[in-house]
């Protein structure tokens, strides 16, 4: 496997690719199999453009969803979601089938997120996706009580925040996010417990409704 090519995302994802009826087609029950997608990720490794694209075109909404979830801006949204195929092409000859490559491919893109959030040397304020369990409902102060969100959920150590973002925010499941970030589900309950005590602690005195203060508790 060659590395250095695996390496070129840029290049080519955004060139032209030669006609190729089986990558280019929309994917289905047949082009959809896990033998077809090992196929492309082993051709994808070898410097095959057309695989590397047919990867690309088939999980980049996932990609840029899962992002845009952590930026809250369509353009950081962009940068990370390049990068995180940039990562992820190069990594490719790693990947051993252990988990689904969505589930791999999807933990590569929150990790080259929360770094990028993490080296930024200026804070923007975001958008953070609320889910419908912990929406703040429209009153005087709502403002002020997302930005509050927003702070404190910068403020949580790393692993907290992850598995608070991907319970809370994405919804994923304990188990599901054991494996996406190569923790037991056990950690990962521990981890939100955590995460929720800080955030609890840190919303204090911002009068939360009935929803949010159930939806926080443990």
């Amino acid at each position: 496997m060659r590395h250095d090519s695996c390496g070129g995302q840029r290049g080519v994802i955004r060139g032209k690719d030669m006609e190729d009826p089986a990558l280019n087609r929309p994917p289905s029950a047949t082009t959809g199999s896990r033998d077809m997608e090992a196929q492309l990720i082993r051709r994808a490794c070898d410097g095959d453009g057309r695989a590397v694209r047919a990867l690309y075109d088939r999980y980049a909404p996932r990609v840029f969803a899962v992002v845009r979830r952590i930026a809250g801006d369509d353009d950081l949204a962009q940068d990370y979601a390049q990068e995180a195929w940039i990562r992820a092409i190069r990594a490719l000859p790693t990947f051993r089938g252990d988990a689904r490559f969505s589930t791999w491919l999807h933990r590569i893109a929150v990790n080259s997120a929360l770094q990028s959030i993490r080296k930024a040397k200026t804070r923007r304020m975001r958008e953070v996706s609320v889910p419908d369990e912990i929406a703040v409902a429209p009153r005087m102060g709502d403002a002020l009580l997302k930005r509050k969100l927003e702070e404190s959920l910068d403020l949580l150590p790393e692993g907290m925040r992850k598995v608070l973002i991907l319970h809370d925010v994405e919804g994923y499941t304990h188990e599901e996010i054991g494996t996406a970030l190569g923790v037991t589900a056990g950690t990962s309950k521990s981890q939100l417990f955590k995460a929720r005590a800080k955030m609890r602690r840190m919303l204090r005195g911002f009068e939360p409704s009935p929803k949010e203060v159930e939806a926080w508790s443990v």
